[in-house]
């Protein structure tokens, strides 16, 4: 018989997981995108003229759901999509000013999630590096298993 699920900590991180997304809706749905979108504006942020496949593995995903995240955003007018001059079946990704702006406004989303969490800051952050390092070892024992 399994464990209760308040004792499985992948029942945890995904309700915890579910729970921010709840939060952070009203503020994506006033700025007008979704928290995938909100994801690629992310990775772009990061690093900007990323191809679709950079992205998703950026974000430990398909390339096939990468795609119409992306091409709203065009839409949208946030992000500009070439096609390589090198290589024409790689298609970069970059943010134009208005997703930069749209990006920095979204700052929010943290100060929110640290109010709500009534955590301080030291503690968020060494819980992400918790989470990050089970992550990394998961994906490794996926490689290597």
């Amino acid at each position: 018989m399994p464990l209760p699920l308040d004792n499985q900590l992948c029942f945890s991180l995904y309700a915890t997981s579910i729970a921010i997304n709840r939060t952070y809706k009203p503020m994506l749905d006033s700025m007008g995108i979704t928290y995938p979108q909100y994801l690629v504006l992310c990775a772009l942020g990061e690093k900007d003229g990323l191809t679709i496949g950079a992205i998703a593995e950026r974000l430990a995903l398909e390339s096939s759901t990468i795609t119409p995240p992306v091409k709203r955003l065009e839409q949208a007018g946030l992000l500009d999509r070439k096609r390589s001059t090198v290589d024409e079946r790689q298609v970069h990704v970059w943010l134009t000013s208005t997703g930069r702006s749209l990006l920095a406004e979204s700052g929010c989303l943290g100060d929110t999630l640290m109010q709500r969490s009534s955590m301080t800051p030291e503690r968020l952050e060494a819980l992400n590096h918790q989470v990050q390092a089970l992550r990394d070892a998961l994906s490794l024992e996926d490689v290597t298993g």
